[in-house]
C-alpha cells in the first residue's frame, strides 16, 4: 500500500487543504476580533461572538466525527459542509447587528467545525497506512502553518494599508481556496469494522483518558485568551497591525519548525515527556505575556508556541492513537476537538471576556498561567495510570 500513487498524491492534496483552511484561520483568529473592535461591540459582545469559534465545536465535531464514521464518507462530507460554510459566510455582508452575527458566527462554525476532525482523521489514516505517521504528520501539517504565516504576515500589511473594513473579503477569497482544495481531496478505502455498541464510551471511563481529556480542556481553555484577545492586548500596548502580524507569524513560525522535526523529537523524548512539557512551558509564557509585556520577552514568548501548540498537538495525536482506532477513529478525533477546542476553548473565551472587563487585560494571560498548571498535574496522573498498566511509554 506505501506505493500506492493514489495514497501518495493525498500526501499533497492535503498539504494543499490545510495551507488554504489554516490560511483562512490567519485572518479569522487574529484579526476578527479587530473587525469587531471596528465596527463598534465592546470587549464581552467580542468575546462572545469569538467564542463560537470554540462552542460550535462543542457538539459540531463528535456529530459530523459520528456521521462521518457511519456513512465510511469522510471527504464528502467535508465538500459538503465547506459548500454550505461558504454560502454562510456571505451573510457577513448583509448587516452588522451583534444578533445577527452571533447566529451568523454560530451557524458558520457549526459547518466549518467539521474540516478539522476529518481531515486529521483521513490524513492519519492514510499514514497510517504506511507506517509513516511520525516521519510524514508534521511534514504535511506544516504547510497549514505556512499558510496561518502567510495569512498574518499579508494580511497585518494589508488591513494596515487598506483598513480592516476590507477583512471580508480577503477571508471570502480564502474560503473559496479551502472549497477547492476540498475537492482535490482523495480518502483511502475504508475497511468494514463490526460496530459494538458503547465502545466510545468504555474508552471514555477509562482514567487515563478522562485525565488526558482534562489536560487537553486545560490548555485550549488557557489558549482561549490568546486566540480572543491577544490581538486586542497587543493594540492595548500599543502596536499596530503590521506588528501584531509579526508576532502571530513568529510564534507560527516556530510551529512550523517543530512540525519539520516532529520525528526527532517523538524519537529522542517521545510523546509523553513532550506533552507533560508542554504544560510547563505554556505556565511560563502565559504569565510572561501577562506580568512582563516586554517587547523582547514578548517576541521570545511566541517562539514558545512550538511547543505549547505544534508539540501539544502532534503528542496529543499520538495519545488519541492509543486508544481511538478503525471504527472509532474519527469519533475519537472529534471528541478531542469538542472537549478541548469546543468546551474548553468556549469556556476560556467566556472567561476572558470576563476578566478583561472586571479585572484586567494582564489578569486574561494570568489566568491561562493557572489553567495550563492544573493540566500538567492532569497530564500527568494520565501518564502514570497509563505506566501502572503495564503500557509502554510511547
Amino acid at each position: 500500500m506505501s506505493g500506492s500513487p493514489k495514497v501518495a498524491a493525498s500526501h499533497y492534496t492535503f498539504a494543499a487543504f490545510f495551507f488554504f483552511y489554516f490560511g483562512y484561520l490567519g485572518i479569522v483568529s487574529p484579526f476578527m476580533s479587530l473587525y469587531f473592535n471596528h465596527i463598534g461591540f465592546t470587549a464581552l459582545q467580542i468575546s462572545v461572538l469569538m467564542s463560537m469559534l470554540q462552542f460550535t465545536r462543542i457538539i459540531g465535531p463528535f456529530a459530523w466525527g459520528w456521521f462521518a464514521d457511519h456513512r465510511r464518507d469522510r471527504i464528502g462530507l467535508m465538500r459538503v459542509t465547506v459548500i454550505l460554510a461558504l454560502i454562510v459566510f456571505l451573510g457577513i455582508f448583509v448587516s452588522n447587528q451583534f444578533y445577527f452575527l452571533l447566529a451568523w458566527m454560530f451557524i458558520l462554525n457549526t459547518f466549518s467545525s467539521s474540516l478539522t476532525p476529518l481531515s486529521e482523521a483521513v490524513t492519519i489514516r492514510a499514514l497510517q497506512k504506511e507506517n509513516a505517521f511520525e516521519s510524514k504528520y508534521g511534514k504535511l501539517r506544516l504547510w497549514g502553518s505556512i499558510g496561518f504565516i502567510l495569512a498574518v504576515s499579508v494580511g497585518g500589511f494589508w488591513f494596515e494599508k487598506s483598513g480592516i473594513e476590507t477583512l471580508p473579503y480577503v477571508a471570502l477569497a480564502l474560503m473559496c481556496g479551502v472549497v477547492v482544495s476540498t475537492w482535490t481531496l482523495w480518502e483511502p478505502p475504508h475497511e468494514v469494522y463490526e460496530r459494538q455498541k458503547g465502545e466510545i464510551l468504555a474508552i471514555l471511563k477509562k482514567p487515563e483518558v478522562m485525565w488526558f481529556f482534562t489536560s487537553s480542556f486545560c490548555m485550549i481553555f488557557a489558549h482561549a485568551s490568546y486566540y480572543v484577545f491577544y490581538s486586542l492586548y497587543l493594540t492595548k500596548l500599543g502596536y499596530g497591525t503590521q506588528t501584531i502580524g509579526l508576532f502571530w507569524m513568529l510564534g507560527v513560525l516556530a510551529e512550523v519548525l517543530f512540525f519539520y522535526y516532529q520525528r526527532f523529537f517523538l524519537a529522542k523524548f517521545g510523546a509523553q515527556k513532550i506533552l507533560a512539557a508542554c504544560f510547563i512551558v505554556a505556565a511560563l509564557r502565559f504569565a510572561t505575556i501577562a506580568y512582563l509585556p516586554i517587547f523582547g520577552l514578548l517576541l521570545l514568548m511566541q517562539i514558545f508556541h512550538a511547543m505549547t501548540f505544534g508539540a501539544h498537538h502532534t503528542s496529543s495525536l499520538r495519545f488519541l492513537q492509543q486508544w481511538f482506532n478503525g471504527s472509532t477513529q474519527a469519533r475519537g478525533q472529534a471528541l478531542y476537538t469538542s472537549i478541548s477546542y469546543g468546551i474548553g476553548g468556549s469556556v476560556g473565551g467566556f472567561v476572558a471576556g470576563w476578566v478583561w472587563d472586571v479585572l484586567g487585560a494582564e489578569h486574561v494571560f494570568g489566568l491561562s498561567a493557572i489553567a495550563s498548571v492544573i493540566g500538567y498535574f492532569a497530564i500527568k496522573q494520565s501518564i502514570k495510570i497509563t505506566h501502572s498498566h503495564g503500557h509502554p511509554a510511547f
